[in-house]
């Protein structure tokens, strides 16, 4: 799940900012997706800057909210999916074992910073609409922008992969200049964070939208994907099996086309998937 003040892929947000306004307090929203064997469900519903309310310890965005105690975070979900609108309600508890919370400039201008505040995390999710428990582990960061992302970026690749002692994260950025950067940090369980060379470079199949995948991998293990999660004309979202610092990995893996997001065809398809709220 992520909560959104300025939801950066909203056709509203963008539409707004054209006109010369781009308020992000009225563009916000809290995206669910739910993925297992009741099938998939989708929310991302945008509310205004009244529905937004927001503390040092807690942002609610509309019915939902997420508060964080000083040792967890607790996020109350209460949304409905698109296009069949089905109740999501309940509960996911992130433990962090260790909070990082350096930040990373993505782009020259240091316009576009990610800040992986817990890559190394036990969730517990306990919803009562659909019914569904689940716990394992997880991992929790942030993003922050001074420009739409399409303005600086073309594409990335970026996937967490969880090892037998702590997360490993490539980040795989191509920004407008054609330049990187191409991370590789490594995270341990106690807050330590180890920088390592990312291994050679995997093509991975595209998707049925032609959305490009890639990863990198161990030299002559490689890297598959299991399944394909989300599947848009400019994003996808993957479960991978990789090979990565010597060890035998699942990977959560995410593929950003922002040339494909930003043309006039995709931003017409987008308020099917990201309804706005009247109030």
């Amino acid at each position: 799940m992520i909560a959104f003040i300025g939801t950066v892929f909203s056709p509203y947000y963008a539409w707004a900012r054209r006109r010369g306004g781009g308020d992000p307090l009225q563009h916000a929203a809290v995206n669910v997706a739910l993925y297992g064997s009741g099938g998939k469900h989708w929310s991302m519903t945008e509310r205004g800057r009244g529905a937004v309310q927001r503390d040092a310890t807690t942002l609610q965005i509309g019915p939902s909210a997420l508060e964080w105690d000083g040792t967890s975070l607790t996020i109350r979900i209460d949304e409905v999916a698109v296009p069949l609108p089905v109740r999501i309600r309940g509960t996911v508890r992130v433990h962090p074992q260790a909070l990082a919370g350096q930040p990373y400039r993505l782009d020259a201008a240091g316009r576009h910073h990610w800040t992986p505040i817990a890559p190394c995390a036990r969730v517990e999710v306990a919803l009562d609409r659909p019914s569904l428990r689940w716990s394992g582990n997880g991992y929790l960061d942030s993003n922050k922008g001074d420009e739409p992302l399409e303005a600086a970026f073309k594409r990335w690749d970026w996937s967490r992969a969880a090892l037998r002692r702590g997360t490993a994260v490539l980040y795989d950025v191509t920004r407008r200049d054609g330049a990187g950067p191409l991370m590789g940090l490594r995270f341990d369980p106690s807050g330590g964070v180890e920088p390592f060379d990312p291994p050679p470079f995997v093509t991975l199949p595209g998707t049925s939208w032609r959305v490009q995948r890639g990863t990198r991998a161990d030299a002559g293990r490689g890297a598959r994907v299991v399944e394909t999660l989300e599947d848009t004309p400019f994003y996808a979202r993957s479960v991978l099996e990789t090979h990565l610092l010597g060890e035998t990995a699942t990977a959560v893996h995410e593929s950003l086309c922002l040339d494909r997001f930003r043309s006039t065809w995709v931003q017409a398809l987008l308020p099917f998937r990201m309804p706005r709220a009247l109030r």
